[in-house]
């Protein structure tokens, strides 16, 4: 019988051990043959050699998963006490702390900040075309844009062409004031927003003034081919099978894209269906092609985001 302690000092303790030991529970049903003993901004381990270090390996996970992001749900928790392949961990730890996806304007760095979107990023280095399907809230298209950005300042696409259905809840285009670009911007602005986030304003200008980012409802996207690109369609889930099979057969050579949507969301004229899921579903088995989901784990808006989006699928999954 051997006993080792581990300081929290880095760490919020409350965070770490969760609301009346709640999480500190998940952690001694893992390891059952260990004592285990809260001290304050320590924890106590008493037991067999080998359990002490598993154990130890694994809380020293949870550790750098709270310094790197400041909150641990109970789901994510356990995922990483019950982690024990490699792959689920690496999608938790990050082999490269410094590793920043985008540095913006002021210094700002960009980087992935939960799971999947690491995930993501892991996705986008080895597939051409990546389904990010998710919540509001879930970084999909933020961690979109902040890969496509990184692309073009590495030289490895020479535009980026950002576009979205230009449909939304219960408005219409022709009842807004302004010329089509006018008509158009407001459904755009996510796309715009992001960017100022990862470019200076100057370049950014630059850039949209010479075409090298391209900003434009999918419409415009027919009948083009889009070659050394990076393409992003947003709000896939207002978009038909037609658009949806248009925009992916506009891809060229050395392009990459990443469709983001929200199937829960869709704004479509009731007599429309949604093109997203069908092409989520027959395109699930061709190599090169990508799909992830995110969820509200992965909200990093105002923390009642998380809590409104559990409350909907609650709902949503009550029998009518």
């Amino acid at each position: 019988m051997t006993e080792t302690i581990i300081n929290l000092e880095s760490v919020n303790p409350l965070e770490f051990f969760g609301v009346n030991n709640g999480k500190l529970d998940i952690l001694k049903k893992k390891f059952p043959l260990l004592k285990i003993l809260s001290r304050g901004t320590q924890i106590k381990l008493s037991g067999a050699p080998e359990q002490i270090e598993s154990a130890r390996e694994k809380i020293e996970l949870l550790i750098q998963y709270l310094e790197r992001n400041g909150h641990l749900s109970e789901n994510y928790f356990e995922q990483i006490l019950g982690g024990d392949d490699a792959e689920t961990v690496d999608n938790f730890v990050e082999r490269n702390p410094n590793e920043v996806l985008v540095f913006g304007p002021n210094g700002k760095s960009v980087r992935a900040r939960t799971a999947n979107q690491k995930k993501m990023v892991t996705m986008s280095d080895r597939n051409d075309i990546i389904f990010a399907i998710g919540p509001a809230g879930t970084g999909k298209t933020y961690t979109a844009v902040a890969l496509a950005v990184r692309a073009l300042k590495n030289k490895m696409v020479k535009k980026i062409i950002l576009t979205r259905p230009a449909v939304e809840a219960g408005e219409s285009l022709g009842f807004l004031p302004g010329d089509l670009k006018e008509k158009i911007d407001p459904y755009l602005r996510p796309l715009y927003d992001a960017l100022d986030d990862m470019i200076p304003a100057d370049k950014l200008g630059y850039y949209m003034s010479t075409r090298v980012i391209e900003i434009a409802p999918l419409a415009y996207m027919r009948g083009r081919t889009l070659d050394h690109a990076y393409i992003i369609l947003d709000e896939a889930q207002n978009a038909t099978d037609l658009q949806i099979k248009m925009f992916l057969t506009r891809i060229g050579a050395n392009a990459k894209a990443i469709i983001t949507g929200d199937l829960s969301q869709v704004d479509l004229p009731k007599n429309q269906k949604s093109g997203l899921d069908k092409a989520i579903r027959i395109l699930k088995n061709i190599d090169g092609i990508a799909h992830i989901e995110l969820d509200e784990e992965d909200v990093v808006r105002h923390r009642l985001v998380k809590a409104i989006i559990r409350a909907y699928d609650k709902e949503s999954n009550q029998p009518q």
